[in-house]
């Protein structure tokens, strides 16, 4: 049972339909107030060999998700499906 943002953070991220390693969880995408996770986000692409930085985003959605080891994570998605991450809401103050 996974019950901390701990027990994903910086695990491996691999697509069972092409064998792709995606990169490590570095966020989650979570449904508030019920404080349910709704995806996982991973870094984007690199840019010019990493030295420029990442491309965005990745979002995996959480019904996507196989299953969760150890020190992997399987998920099943297809490429033209990762979406941008959902904007950010400020509180209103």
């Amino acid at each position: 049972m996974i019950s901390r943002y701990s027990d994903f953070r910086m695990k491996e991220v691999v697509n069972v339909c092409d064998g792709c390693r995606l990169g490590y969880v570095t966020d989650l995408e979570l449904e508030l107030p019920e404080g349910r996770v709704c995806a996982i986000i991973l870094p984007g692409p690199c840019k010019w060999f990493g030295l420029l930085g990442h491309d965005g985003e990745l979002v995996i959605p959480w019904h996507c998700i196989r299953q969760v080891g150890s020190d992997v994570i399987l998920v099943e998605i297809d490429r033209e499906k990762y979406r941008a991450p959902k904007p950010k809401k400020l509180p209103n103050c």
